[in-house]
């Protein structure tokens, strides 16, 4: 029976009452297979876990209450800090909720559609690179980690070359995007698309059949459909299970109702088979960029949505006509003020369900705000998915949940 609420009550003077020779041991929150300030109370049977409590907040930021009393545009740049692997995925979350908010989704320029999903899917393979690499090391592969980061930093060159930044974006504007693409630019991106399917290979050839590998991924994190949907998980890890939910297409945002991509699905439910998903989920990334490449050529060159109640003029209009120059002053200095209301929109993050709530009370600053994040739920399941493994198996499942402490402590 599936169930609706899994979160449990957690008290900081927890208890574990035992009439036997079970130890309890902290794992992290410093240690460097957490992937974060992850701090696990574990109750052990030799070298059985019994009993698992993820405890968090040792990195909580208050960002929700931050968005709260920063205008729109002012708190972008703050959900880079989210999902710090893939930014991009972040910025465009909550643009898209913003936009969604303003009704101007429909408004932002076709261009700027197609920019943005570049951007995504770029990022959506920069963040599945990392998660290869630290994964493969954790289990002890270390030729992989620097293969994968080699790519890495060919994909990083890229957002570099755009926006300027490697590590956190800003690469997203609410209404559309700050810049065209760089001359060269789609050269670069195609000759990177052509090569990575390649260099996934080489991956495949190290890990997939390698007999350690195997050993360490097979049979092991094992989340069947029923776990996947009590604990609201999302993304590759709700896909492992079976489930061939992916909101890109059961509800489509910016262009991938027009491009074409497989959903990749396995019923394997264990590590090893998430680890597939995630290969062949880089080779429909690199399909969808090749799309886009060609679509870029066949659109006009405007980047932003033409709305001046809510997004500045184009700078030429700002430096030659007077009154777009006081209208991007009051937006810059005192923010855009939406219509009344609230909206929910979900997006398809690299590690899941990425949603922004938003509720309106016509004011520059959200009267509420809060965010739905995939890691989160990812790391809540820890306390049903642990107790019966090995200590060995917690840094293989931990790495293969592909948790980020930004977007949990928020």
């Amino acid at each position: 029976m599936q169930q609706t609420n899994k979160l449990r009550p957690f008290f900081e003077n927890l208890e574990f009452e035992r009439d036997d020779n079970h130890m309890v041991i902290n794992f992290g929150p410093q240690h460097p297979s957490a992937h974060g300030q992850l701090r696990l109370i574990l109750e052990l049977d030799g070298e059985q876990v019994v009993r698992a409590v993820p405890d968090i907040g040792y990195l909580h930021r208050g960002m929700e209450k931050m968005a709260e009393n920063m205008i729109y545009n002012e708190f972008l740049p703050t959900t880079d800090r989210m999902d710090y692997i893939a930014a991009t995925s972040n910025n465009y979350g909550f643009a898209l909720a913003v936009e969604r908010l303003l009704g101007i989704e429909d408004k932002v320029p076709r261009r700027a559609k197609v920019i943005r999903m570049m951007l995504l899917e770029l990022n959506r393979i920069i963040s599945h690179l990392f998660w290869l690499a630290t994964h493969a090391l954790d289990v002890g592969a270390m030729s992989v980690f620097l293969y994968c980061f080699r790519e890495r930093e060919f994909a990083m060159d890229l957002m570099e070359d755009y926006c300027g930044a490697r590590l956190t974006h800003s690469a997203v504007r609410i209404g559309g995007v700050p810049l065209d693409l760089p001359d060269g630019w789609l050269g670069q991106l195609a000759k990177f698309a052509n090569e990575l399917p390649g260099n996934i290979k080489d991956y495949e050839d190290l890990l997939t059949e390698n007999r350690i590998w195997r050993m360490r991924l097979e049979g092991v994190g094992v989340i069947d459909e029923e776990m996947a949907k009590s604990w609201g998980c999302t993304g590759i890890m709700l896909r492992g299970a079976g489930v061939p939910y992916d909101i890109r297409k059961e509800e489509p945002y910016e262009l991938y109702d027009e491009v074409e991509f497989d959903i990749p699905v396995t019923d394997s439910c264990d590590s090893y088979g998430r680890y597939k998903l995630y290969m062949e989920e880089m080779r429909q990334s690199v399909r969808i960029l090749q799309q886009l490449i060609n679509m870029y050529d066949e659109t006009e060159p405007q980047l932003m949505a033409h709305v001046p109640q809510y997004i500045s003029a184009p700078k030429e209009d700002i430096m030659t006509q007077n009154y777009s120059l006081m209208q991007h002053f009051v937006l810059v200095t005192q923010g855009m003020r939406p219509p009344v209301g609230e909206v929910y929109v979900p997006t398809e993050s690299p590690k899941g369900e990425l949603g922004f709530y938003i509720n309106s009370q016509g004011d520059p600053y959200p009267y509420r705000l809060k965010m739905r994040a995939p890691s989160f739920w990812h790391c809540g399941i820890l306390q049903d998915l642990l107790p019966g493994t090995y200590i060995a198996d917690i840094v293989t499942i931990i790495g293969n949940t592909n948790i980020v402490f930004g977007e949990i402590d928020r």
